[in-house]
């Protein structure tokens, strides 16, 4: 019996100390750096956002095509980004903001990619059987991309102990299409160390 009620007063007590830890929850600035693990986080998909807009709208290439074709914006579509890190990491973050800011810069033009394209066409398809013939979308009448955005994302990892240095390396290509020249090859590094 004396078991009995030593085992209720326990699960009781430990029942009372875990209540009695609150967890505090505050909202921050977006802009604000926060690490807490020392893993990959938005700080880092924000830096390679900007490290790769400032590199890929400030070169040359852009002019080259557009003195080659009358003056014409080039059109890119966004491929794949492969992580080949030690760990997971979302490359859309950083990928969304180098398209936003493809779109805002007016420079160049963008077209879809991947799953986003099929669903489209998935409604243009759609569209042929049950929207008006007014309303309905052509077949045919794509643009067509003049240039691919590809890349990978690395990562090393060198630890002893305590401390632990990574390394990130996220670099990004820019290819023709027609002639699959690479006329762009950006990358950004990041470093961190980590101790406890």
């Amino acid at each position: 019996m004396k078991r009995v009620v030593y085992f209720y007063f326990v699960a009781i007590m430990l029942l009372f100390l875990g209540s009695c830890t609150t967890r505090n929850v505050q909202r921050v600035s977006p802009d604000q750096q926060i690490d807490l693990s020392g893993r990959w986080n938005d700080t880092d998909s924000k830096q390679v956002a900007e490290a790769m807009i400032n590199q890929v709208l400030g070169e040359i290439w852009i002019d080259n095509f557009r003195q080659a074709n009358n003056s014409n914006k080039p059109v890119l579509i966004v491929g794949l980004v492969k992580n080949k890190s030690h760990e997971h990491i979302s490359a859309e973050t950083f990928i969304k903001d180098l398209e936003k800011a493809f779109i805002k810069s007016q420079r160049v033009r963008l077209v879809q990619a991947g799953d986003k394209r099929e669903e489209l066409r998935g409604e243009r398809a759609d569209q042929q059987d049950f929207a008006s013939a007014a309303t309905t979308k052509k077949w045919g009448l794509e643009l067509g991309a003049d240039f691919m955005l590809q890349g990978t994302i690395n990562s090393i990892v060198d630890s002893y102990k305590n401390e632990k240095v990574v390394f990130y390396q996220v670099d990004l290509e820019l290819t023709n299409l027609e002639t699959n020249e690479i006329v762009w090859i950006g990358d950004k590094k990041i470093k961190k160390y980590i101790s406890n």
